[in-house]
């Protein structure tokens, strides 16, 4: 009796881990290929003859795109499937920088970005949908922690790779080479078998409203993702020469501290799991957290550290930026409407990209202006917003009793 109950809880683990496995995959090849291009900045402004505002532009193109297409993905996955969205956008943008090593011009990098955008706007709205239906209730902060963790760990060992190939192969193949990872992983998820999310909805969920979609909730949850992103874009993109330019620091040096700064994110996302399976006051973890950051990345802005101790300061602070992440998608997806997981988190998830949109240029304008400690400084100042953002955000849900 005990083996014929237990073998449907087992199917159901089983299947849960692969779907798991699969998704948190796709969000690896997601951060991987958003890193691709800016860790070819070197190379690329060599071949092109260009500067940093005009490789910034190419990364605010990539922005707007996926800012404009996030919704309406989101849309789509609720209505047509998740799993078909999340096979196209692994290829797409795949073959985006397959196109770009195969015949590399400005053009070529605009339409590249382009395609790159579009495909990117798929992983949030496709991922979150099948999260959301197929794991566990009681752990499911842990399983959006394991998906985040993949996508942070993408973006961490991206320099190495990209760095890697470059010796290897050079920049051309290297973008080759990282573009095929997206459709070698489609057809993984493929024969992986990871269910589908989204087309299947019962009426209720049909007959509700899409504008039940817009609430306040959420329009403050894109504001707070969008400062998010202001608050860590420039440090990921143009730190490392920033670090270079106005502090002195090696190249070997910028770069293992950008790589702790990203790993140390990677980790800091899995205890975050525990911490959102744990607590309701997501909004208090963002504000400390990010409040403790502020005052580390103030510290690297204002003081030539040396390399041991601003590899340390750049890793602990990446550890808390991590911890908040899987709170800030409990938050997204306790504002979402019954059935509205993919557009709850397509329509937020443009934060990211309205971030996306000012950054590049903002950040690519103060090195241009010779200005490297603002990119440190600026990214402060977006902190200390995101803190006040997180703690008015926290006194809203005043009638809500402790420990809901």
């Amino acid at each position: 009796m005990v083996d014929v109950l237990a073998a449907p809880q087992q199917a159901k683990a089983d299947s849960a881990l692969r779907t798991l496995t699969g998704i948190s995959v796709a969000h690896w090849v997601s951060h991987f290929h958003i890193f691709v291009l800016p860790m070819l900045f070197p190379f690329l402004k060599q071949q092109l003859g260009v500067g940093y505002i005009e490789l910034g532009f190419a990364l605010t193109v990539f922005a707007v795109t996926s800012g404009l297409t996030q919704a309406p993905i989101g849309y789509l996955a609720d209505h047509i499937g998740a799993r078909k969205i999340l096979l196209i956008g692994l290829t797409v943008g795949g073959c985006a920088l397959i196109g770009l090593g195969l015949h590399l011009s400005y053009t070529s990098l605009i339409v590249c970005a382009v395609l790159l955008g579009l495909a990117n706007s798929v992983y949030h709205p496709a991922d979150y949908a099948i999260l959301s239906a197929h794991m566990d209730e009681a752990r499911m902060g842990r399983a959006f922690s394991i998906h985040t963790f993949a996508g942070f760990l993408g973006g961490a060992v991206a320099p190495a790779i990209m760095a890697a190939l470059v010796a290897s192969i050079g920049g051309l193949g290297a973008l080759i080479v990282a573009g095929a990872i997206g459709p070698l992983v489609a057809l993984f998820l493929i024969v992986l078998g990871i269910p589908d999310a989204g087309a299947n909805k019962d009426k209720k969920d049909d007959a509700a409203p899409k504008a039940s979609v817009i609430t306040p909730a959420l329009m403050m949850l894109t504001a707070f993702f969008t400062l998010l992103s202001l608050s860590t874009s420039g440090i990921n993109n143009f730190g490392v020469v920033a670090l270079m330019g106005g502090y002195g620091t090696s190249f070997s040096t910028a770069n293992i501290a950008l790589t702790a700064f990203l790993g140390a994110s990677a980790a800091g996302v899995l205890a975050g799991g525990y911490l959102a399976d744990w607590t309701h006051r997501h909004s208090q973890v963002a504000a400390a957290c990010f409040a403790v950051n502020a005052a580390l990345v103030l510290l690297i802005a204002l003081m030539n550290l040396s390399p041991a101790v601003l590899t340390l300061a750049m890793g602990f602070a990446g550890f808390l930026g991590g911890v908040i992440a899987p709170s800030r998608d409990m938050m997204v997806r306790n504002a979402a409407p019954p059935g509205a997981a993919g557009r709850a988190f397509g329509i937020v998830s443009t934060g990211f990209n309205f971030g996306g949109i000012v950054s590049p240029l903002l950040f690519g304008w103060i090195m241009d202006q010779q200005m490297p400690h603002w990119v440190f400084g600026a990214s402060v100042i977006f902190m200390v917003l995101t803190v006040l953002l997180a703690l008015v955000s926290e006194r809203k849900p005043a009638g809500v009793p402790a420990g809901a």
